[in-house]
């Protein structure tokens, strides 16, 4: 298997955690969810540190008829740039059979940049942190079992608060 290279050079960085959320609603979601993360873990200047449990959850904003999602979220320490990481996680999604047809439809693999250490990033298709993950029980669940004490860097609010918040809504 050829390994997979963002575009650009490997920057000379101090390594940095960055979160990514995984999931999957077609097709076999488990070897998908465990291809990606064989993929992510052989990224260059990148280390794989924690995964989270697989999590079933029903899915949101979805087309009707839309399957169950298991979901899940890595913690990695990479040395790539976030654009880097993004471009990287596009191409493993590419190679697992995403096909991206309408907003929210069912995929094979959904790769998501969460956080990149404490960055707050604002380009065209890169938004650091994931501007909709503190609403998301699917994507808040998966991280603090990683990161417990993950807080937003916008606000300084952990993560885990939001995710009561969710909860407590009856999400």
């Amino acid at each position: 298997m050829v390994p997979i290279r963002p575009r650009g050079t490997l920057p000379a960085m101090e390594p940095v955690l960055a979160a990514i959320a995984l999931g999957s609603n077609l097709g076999d979601r488990k070897a998908a969810i465990q291809e990606a993360l064989g993929a992510i873990s052989r990224l260059p200047a990148t280390r794989l540190l924690r995964t989270s449990d697989l999590i079933a959850t029903a899915p949101e904003d979805s087309p009707p008829g839309a399957g169950e999602f298991l979901n899940s979220a890595v913690l990695v320490e990479t040395s790539l740039t976030a654009r880097q990481l993004l471009d990287a996680m596009l191409i493993i999604e590419q190679r697992l059979g995403r096909e991206r047809t309408q907003r929210n439809a069912p995929r094979t693999i959904d790769l998501d940049l969460l956080l990149y250490g404490s960055d707050i990033i604002e380009e065209e298709g890169l938004q650091i942190p994931h501007p909709r993950m503190h609403e998301r029980v699917f994507v808040l669940w998966p991280l603090l079992q990683i990161a417990p004490r993950i807080a937003n860097p916008r606000t300084g609010e952990p993560y885990a608060a939001a995710f009561a918040r969710i909860k407590g809504a009856g999400a």
